[in-house]
């Protein structure tokens, strides 16, 4: 059995899961997340608070779907205890991100500014002109959307000018030696 599959998933307080055929819902304070199981050797039930994930067979495909529908089962209760959020930086020379109701209007060097509308479930937070809070309860939409945000610009290695994630390092490269003798 796969490690990451067979360990089960203990359901917090209140947290509801509920499984109907093959498809598993999670109810928590901060909203609810539904997720439909398509590999049909994968199967999932609720017993005395917790959750565990089950396969039939040995193929490699279906250990591979064990695993990874654990883990999308426990990100959907992680998110809807606790939620997600990624942090980004905007480093440059009059780079500022500048919030208008729900969108954020972004200055990023280029002639014309960037409207980023995040999609439902996701909220920005434009802490400083320099800093965005993406937050959400879905993991894999708070990620997109976050990859997406920093994609308007990327960091350039010289300088450094650009959007990152707060915990990301970019890897500077030295500029050119001029005036150097012979």
């Amino acid at each position: 059995m796969s490690r990451i599959g067979r360990t089960p998933i203990v359901i917090p307080k209140g947290v509801t899961v509920d499984v109907k055929e093959n498809v598993v819902t999670v109810k928590g304070p901060l909203g609810t997340l539904s997720k439909e199981i398509q590999n049909s050797n994968i199967s999932a039930k609720v017993e005395k608070g917790v959750l565990h994930v089950t396969r039939v067979g040995d193929l490699k495909e279906t250990k591979a779907a064990h695993g990874l529908y654990r883990a999308l089962f426990h990100n959907m209760i992680v998110g809807v205890e606790k939620g997600y959020s990624k942090t980004l930086l905007i480093n440059g020379v009059g780079f500022k991100a500048v919030p208008q109701g729900e969108k954020v209007v972004l200055s990023v060097g280029y002639s014309h500014t960037v409207d980023l509308v995040p999609p439902k479930g996701i909220k920005l937070t434009v802490v400083n002109p320099n800093e965005v809070n993406v937050s959400g309860i879905d993991k894999e939409a708070v990620g997109q959307f976050a990859a997406a945000f920093k994609a308007v610009r990327k960091p350039e290695p010289y300088h450094g000018y650009g959007i990152r994630y707060k915990d990301e390092t970019i890897l500077r490269k030295e500029g050119k030696a001029a005036g150097k003798g012979k």
